[in-house]
């Protein structure tokens, strides 16, 4: 029997289409990435780093995979190029981003992929939507759980749930 892999992936979008865009996004991390089980809301969040520009459409999924984490990467990559990932700069606008958050409860940091996420724990916009589908799940540096990691979160950026759209 092949292992498979609990993986959380952030998904953000702020472009005119950002709802179908996430809804591509899914489709396509479906296809070819392993089986979403589990998604968050749809949450309107403030901008982040760049605060001159749109609000963002952000949810967490989780998904089990038989890929590596170096495999699972590329292929988000490759998700993301085929959405036509535009994004200008390192906060700015974007029309489709995807993060790996947790990967079970593995810790790697090579090159440009740092697992967990390194700043998922100060942002409410990762932790609200990853709390309501995973707030037990412990974070393997941190080792708290991802639910008192959201009650202790200096962030007041505004994230507000929405309506999911299939």
């Amino acid at each position: 029997m092949i292992s498979k892999s609990v993986v959380y992936l952030g998904l953000g979008s702020n472009s005119e289409t950002k709802h179908d865009m996430l809804r591509r996004a899914r489709i396509l991390i479906n296809i070819y990435l392993g089986n979403i089980t589990q998604q968050s809301t749809l949450y309107v969040t403030a901008p982040w780093g760049y605060l001159d520009q749109q609000d963002f459409i952000n949810q967490v999924i989780e998904i089990e995979t038989v890929l590596g984490v170096e495999e699972l990467h590329r292929s988000l990559l490759d998700v993301e190029r085929i959405l036509d990932k535009q994004k200008d700069s390192k906060y700015g606008p974007r029309n489709i981003d995807i993060d790996i958050l947790l990967f079970d409860q593995i810790i790697h940091n090579k090159g440009d992929l740092e697992i967990p996420h390194a700043r998922m724990h100060e942002r409410n916009f990762v932790l609200i939507p990853l709390s309501e589908i995973a707030s037990d799940v412990v974070h393997p540096v941190l080792d708290k759980t991802i639910g008192y990691l959201t009650s202790i979160c200096e962030d007041k950026g505004s994230v507000t749930p929405q309506e999911n759209e299939s």
